[in-house]
């Protein structure tokens, strides 16, 4: 073989190369729970992450490359998610993980991330402190990115609807005993405290429970106007039916969770009228949202037309597509490049839940603002924007 053609099929060699490099594809997480309590979440998240993949990938994926989601059910387990998240690290080769539902469960695994520089966005996990968990001046930049209504956000709109637009005066707190339920007690303490009231009960309880009786009468026996809940669905359920045993039916406010479709199944009638904040109510007033909502039912077909948690998978869409948008910007996999272009993402990414306009800086990995929360109800086995 004279040295010319050598050249060339060196030379074809190398493209082949680079064209299979090139059309290696883009690994991310998904890491949430798809069984237990917490699944109506989870599956919704990964079934709306999974759709927004879908709709990239048939245009072409992220820089000429398909995405691929690798999915991991951490089973609402802390140590579970820290183990998951060391796998898609560190065998998976992930570029970036979407997920987490639970608080507790990212409180405790997203610190690998950050080690590794890889950007992790949280969609659903709502605690105050999830995105303050590495901050100036220990850490110099944050890998821990959230597409959720915070709790601090969250906990000002349940005592605003409970004091000052219904003018309760004496409430009381039902909350789980996870990072969760007591993280989100400690924002309702400070927002009401905001406000000069004092609870009249603070009750915990722990998942699985079945029976809320004790807690429930010491409510009634203080004066409770109102009860104000950090926890899921089946323990929201017990308490709206242990009131109904009890013969006393006062008025259920809490965390965005009393959307779950199995506190609505759960409770029946007994979970009619509860409220909590939205970022995403599964109506068709934009077309977007009509488009959304089509695709889902017709990808997943969910009993009753309904979609098991519509604010998870929403929030897990929306962050396919934010997620989407930092890699193409930064033009590469890198995890500081993609962090960098998050914090200063020149395209506007029209989502769900709002159309997304710098939603990052590089101090505020908060994507979600009051102003794009509202209040739903549960009515008639469904949530619907409250009056």
């Amino acid at each position: 073989m004279n040295i010319k053609m050598k050249s060339i099929v060196t030379a074809v060699a190398l493209a082949a190369s680079f064209s299979a490099m090139a059309a290696d594809p883009i690994r991310i997480g998904l890491s949430g729970p798809y069984t237990g309590g917490s699944s109506p979440m989870g599956v919704s998240m990964r079934d709306g992450v999974k759709l927004a993949a879908s709709e990239i990938n048939a245009k072409g994926g992220v820089l000429g490359r398909q995405i691929e989601l690798v999915e991991r059910d951490d089973e609402s387990k802390n140590e579970r998610g820290v183990q998951v998240a060391q796998e898609l690290i560190n065998k998976e080769k992930v570029v970036a993980t979407l997920g987490y539902i639970n608080t507790g469960v990212s409180l405790a695994s997203q610190r690998f991330y950050q080690e590794a520089k890889i950007p992790v966005l949280n969609n659903v996990a709502t605690g105050s402190i999830v995105t303050k968990q590495f901050l100036p001046p220990e850490f110099a930049d944050n890998y821990v990115f959230r597409t959720s209504a915070n709790d601090t956000i969250q906990s000002a709109m349940i005592v605003r609807e409970a004091i000052d637009n219904r003018k309760f005066t004496k409430v009381a707190i039902l909350a789980d005993s996870t990072n969760y339920g007591q993280l989100g007690r400690e924002d309702l303490e400070k927002a009401l405290a905001a406000k000069n009231i004092k609870t009249v009960a603070v009750e915990k309880f722990n998942i699985k429970d079945t029976d809320m009786t004790a807690q429930l009468l010491k409510a009634k026996e203080a004066g409770t106007q109102a009860i104000l809940t950090y926890a899921i669905g089946p323990e929201l359920a017990q308490i709206a039916n242990g009131m109904e045993k009890l013969g006393w039916k006062v008025p259920m406010m809490g965390s965005w969770t009393l959307s779950m479709a199995n506190f609505i199944d759960n409770a029946g009638k007994n979970g009619e009228g509860a409220r909590m904040p939205q970022t995403f109510i599964q109506e068709p007033n934009t077309p977007k949202r009509k488009a959304f909502i089509d695709a889902y039912l017709k990808a997943y077909n969910p009993p009753n037309g309904r979609i098991p948690s519509p604010v998870s998978a929403a929030q897990g869409y929306d962050s396919m597509y934010l997620l989407a948008a930092g890699i193409k910007q930064a033009g590469n996999t890198d995890g500081v490049k993609v962090r960098e272009a998050l914090e200063n993402l020149k395209e506007k990414i029209d989502g769900v839940v709002t159309t997304y306009d710098h939603p990052y800086t590089h101090d505020n990995h908060e994507a979600i603002t009051m102003e794009m929360v509202t209040m739903g109800e549960v009515k008639d086995g469904h949530v619907v924007r409250a009056k």
